[in-house]
């Protein structure tokens, strides 16, 4: 555990505010839930919540069902950092944190295809969870199918969360 030096007191209600350099440098947002964990010696942990991480074996599954179809990388993120990867460069991603860009297109939650990649976002009930991509090869241009399979990715992973 890592002391930040930060001190705050809980109010006549139970709360503790996060500090904001905490909350910017940990991409917690408003409204974003967090765990509340318990340590031996008396500490109170909060840990980022992440839906998707329940589905980590789906989620590498198809990460790994797709990019054999497709013969291209797929990636399966939280809105955090990838979970699950398949294809080429999956040492390059996997638990790695994802990059600003990534982070805005699933907080819009509308597709976004570019000649880079292929990201569509994973909503439940409206709230974006994280994101499926496709990553084209130098010599391959994103198709339809890849578009299609993404989506589809998308919307599977949404649905065993709402499940």
């Amino acid at each position: 555990m890592k002391a930040t030096g930060i001190v705050r007191r809980i109010d006549d209600l139970g709360r503790v505010v996060v500090p904001k350099e905490i909350r910017k440098v940990l991409r917690i947002r408003e409204g974003d839930p967090l765990e509340i964990y318990t340590g031996t010696a008396g500490e109170v942990i909060l840990k980022k919540y992440s839906p998707i991480n329940e589905l980590g074996q789906i989620a590498k599954s198809f990460a790994e069902t797709a990019s054999t179809v497709l013969g291209l990388p797929v990636l399966i993120s939280d809105t955090d950092r990838f979970i699950a990867a398949s294809g080429l460069r999956k040492k390059d991603y996997l638990n790695q944190q994802i990059d600003t860009a990534l982070d805005e297109i699933i907080q819009c939650k509308e597709k976004s295809r570019t000649a880079s990649r292929l990201v569509v976002p994973i909503l439940t009930n409206g709230d974006p969870i994280g994101s499926v991509t496709v990553l084209p090869t130098e010599n391959h241009a994103l198709t339809e199918a890849e578009v299609k399979t993404a989506e589809l990715g998308a919307k599977l992973l949404a649905c065993q969360m709402e499940n």
